[in-house]
């Protein structure tokens, strides 16, 4: 048996067993470990591997970017940010057609920009969006699938965790990652949208209870605007922690180490000054970033130590190969590659992905010219639609575990997330054909 054959097999006992609920860090470990012993034969070579990757795989400066975009993110969900960046949207935007819907996606693009993480937008607006769209007379399970379709916006628009995965395994820059996502976030925000207000029109009673009812609200006058000095004071810390940020990332003042920690210390200062963290809840804080970020950490380790066992084996440089003699070119690989990754969202969550996956394709991708960032975007965006397509569609089960209503079911959350899937399925092409939407301002 060939080396390359012993590697596609253990990518199929890979699957395998996270299919079968073994967590994706011991099944790259236990997987990678008994390729390098079998391949190699030597079991002595595998321990040492994977001593060298436990320290190498995550001694850089670099993964400090971690813990603190993710402490960061936790304490503005804690001080309430979210809940008063929808009630300014939902105060700007109410006249509009899909007035409380547009709200929601425009909150949740602002809330992304400081967050990263479209678990943590799904649960916050589930509690804050669902009941004020559901009282102003939209169909519950409409509002919960807007919920859950606009929240996969925190996986793109930076900083995103997932890029900041996506960039340590194809050893890529992370602010470039981030300066990367930009366009494509703008392109589906701007996209969702332009969708609900569509849909609206062409299928009010797919949105709304009683359009009727609904329109004679939006257009009656009588209503309390919400003072100029308190819509500021509500916008005011997340612009703030925006401009903080991103601003001092991409005019290269900050790195991205120094970007989370700056952002980090911003959000404990609006914490505070809300006096919505307490010691319980800083304790709470602390303990889940510390939960989270070394739960990612230990999955950097084993995707190493994985990548390395896929070198030894020969894998990416014989499927480049196969890629090559088979006549696909950059653009045909590219479609094939996301084709696979919405087939995987299907069963496995957005980070198994990434960490089976790119250590394999990011080198055929490379070898093939294609630019790295683009096929991250590209990559990621696909892993996206995989939060949102069942069974899996974690952002969907998240909605529908945080409302906890027994009258909006799982499979209604699903059918309200299909014309955000389609509209993302539209992007995904466009991102594809078009690497300039975001290569724009890096290059």
């Amino acid at each position: 048996m060939t080396t390359l054959t012993i590697g596609f097999i253990l990518i199929a006992v890979l699957v395998g067993l996270v299919l079968l609920g073994m967590q994706i860090a011991y099944a790259l470990v236990g997987v990678a470990f008994l390729g390098i012993w079998i391949i190699r034969d030597n079991i002595d070579l595998a321990f040492r591997m994977l001593e060298l990757t436990a320290y190498s795989g995550i001694a850089d400066y670099l993964f400090a970017t971690i813990p603190l975009f993710v402490l960061m993110g936790l304490l503005v969900s804690v001080s309430n940010v979210g809940r008063d960046t929808f009630e300014v949207a939902e105060e700007l935007l109410r006249r509009m057609i899909c007035g409380l819907g547009v709200a929601t996606v425009a909150a949740n693009t602002i809330f992304a920009a400081v967050t990263g993480v479209s678990i943590a937008s799904a649960a916050v607006f589930t509690r804050v969006a669902v009941p004020e769209m559901t009282r102003h007379g939209y169909r519950p399970a409409f509002s919960a699938g807007t919920v859950a379709g606009s929240s996969v916006l925190g996986m793109l628009i930076p900083p995103s965790l997932l890029l900041i995965v996506y960039g340590i395994l194809a050893e890529v820059s992370i602010g470039g990652m981030f300066i990367a996502g930009i366009i494509p976030g703008l392109m589906l925000a701007l996209g969702f949208v332009a969708m609900l207000i569509g849909i609206t029109i062409a299928f009010p009673k797919f949105v709304l209870n009683d359009p009727d009812a609904v329109r004679e609200r939006r257009l009656d006058r009588d209503f309390t605007p919400m003072p100029l000095k308190e819509l500021v004071l509500k916008l005011l810390p997340i612009v703030l922690l925006v401009i903080l940020v991103l601003g001092g990332l991409y005019t290269g003042f900050f790195t991205p180490t120094e970007a989370g920690g700056i952002g980090a210390f911003g959000a404990l200062i609006v914490a505070l000054s809300r006096r919505s963290l307490d010691r319980k809840k800083l304790w709470q804080v602390m303990k889940q970033t510390g939960v989270i970020s070394v739960s990612i950490l230990l999955l950097l380790v084993a995707a190493s130590f994985y990548s390395r066992m896929l070198a030894i084996a020969g894998l990416p440089n014989a499927i480049a190969g196969l890629v090559t003699d088979s006549g696909f070119g950059p653009l045909g690989f590219l479609f094939f590659y996301a084709v696979i990754i919405l087939l995987m969202g299907m069963i496995l969550d957005s980070t198994s992905i990434l960490l089976i996956m790119v250590p394999i394709a990011a080198p055929i991708a490379q070898g093939l010219g294609i630019d790295l960032m683009h096929f991250g975007i590209v990559t990621v965006i696909a892993v996206e639609i995989g939060l949102l397509t069942p069974p899996f569609g974690i952002s969907v089960f998240t909605v529908h575990n945080t409302l906890n209503d027994p009258n909006v079911s799982v499979e209604q959350i699903f059918a309200a997330t299909l014309p955000f899937i389609a509209v993302m399925l539209v992007v995904l092409v466009i991102v594809a054909l078009f690497p300039m939407t975001v290569t724009m301002f890096l290059y």
